[in-house]
C-alpha cells in the first residue's frame, strides 16, 4: 500500500470536491451574478433589486398629506380645525393635546369672577375635512361643595357654541391662507 503525505492528500481531496461542486450545477445554462446597481433600474416587477416596499404603505408612517384634504400637512385631523381649536381653548389650561387622534383635553379652569365653579373642556377633531360634523365639544361643570366639587350638568348649547366658535375661527384662518 502506498503512502501519500497529507499535503498531496489534502491537495486530491480539494481538487476531487471542486470537480463534483462544478458538475453539480446549471445543467449547461449559463448564469449571470446580478448585484443591484439602485432603485427602479430595471422594468422587471419581480426583479429582488427593485425599490423595496414600505412596512408601512404607499403614503408612509403618516400617510399621503395633500393641500386638498383640507391642509391636513402633517397632522391626521384638519390642520385649521385643530388650530382654531387650540385658539379657541387657549385661555384654559392643556392637559393633553394629541395631533394624530384629534383630542384636545383641557384641565380644570375656574374663572375669577366665579370662584365657586370650575369648567373643562374636550375637543374632538373626527376628519380631515372642514365640515361643519369634523368638530365636537364637550364642556363638565362643577361647583364647589364643603370641601370636594361636585359634578353639574351643563346645557348641550354651550358646546354646540363652543363648536360654533371653532368652526368660524377655522373659517377664517382657511380664507386667510387662500390670500395668500
Amino acid at each position: 500500500m502506498a503512502k501519500f503525505s497529507a499535503p498531496l492528500l489534502t491537495c486530491f481531496l480539494l481538487l476531487t470536491s471542486i470537480a463534483i461542486l462544478g458538475a453539480c450545477g446549471t445543467d449547461g445554462i449559463k448564469t449571470e451574478a446580478k448585484y443591484p446597481t439602485g432603485y427602479d433600474r430595471t422594468s422587471d416587477a419581480n426583479d429582488i433589486y427593485n425599490k423595496p416596499k414600505s412596512i408601512f404603505g404607499t403614503g408612509g408612517l403618516l400617510g399621503d398629506r395633500k393641500k386638498e384634504d383640507g391642509g391636513a400637512g402633517a397632522l391626521a385631523v384638519n390642520s385649521f380645525l385643530w388650530r382654531a381649536s387650540l385658539d379657541t381653548v387657549s385661555f384654559m389650561p392643556l392637559a393633553s393635546a394629541d395631533p394624530f387622534g384629534g383630542v384636545i383635553l383641557t384641565d380644570w379652569y375656574a374663572p375669577e369672577a366665579e370662584g365657586d365653579e370650575r369648567f373643562k373642556i374636550n375637543v374632538f377633531i373626527l376628519g380631515r375635512q372642514l365640515r361643519s360634523d369634523g368638530v365636537r365639544v364637550r364642556v363638565f361643570k362643577q361647583v364647589k361643595s364643603g370641601n370636594g366639587w361636585k359634578d353639574i350638568d351643563t346645557s348641550d348649547q354651550t358646546a354646540r357654541e363652543l363648536e360654533d366658535t371653532i368652526l368660524t375661527r377655522a373659517r377664517q384662518l382657511r380664507i386667510a391662507q387662500l390670500d395668500e
